[in-house]
């Protein structure tokens, strides 16, 4: 059986409604927290997770549509 862990909240430190295995890959996953009500994007690979800080939309370009 894969090893598996809880998602813990970036913000609070709580754990979340989501698991992860070790062969599980998440990319810009929208993680939401149950207790402090926020939603932070994450990236997982290897039972490791990144959070995604997203840059200003003030600074960034603008997109020519």
């Amino acid at each position: 059986m894969k090893k598996t862990e809880w998602i813990y909240c970036p913000v609070c430190g709580s754990k979340t409604r989501d698991r992860i295995r070790e062969d599980t890959f998440l990319k810009n996953y929208p993680l939401y927290c149950p207790k402090c009500k926020h939603e932070t994007l994450i990236e997982a690979k290897n039972l490791h997770i990144t959070v995604i800080t997203e840059p200003d939309t003030l600074d960034a370009e603008p997109m020519n549509v």
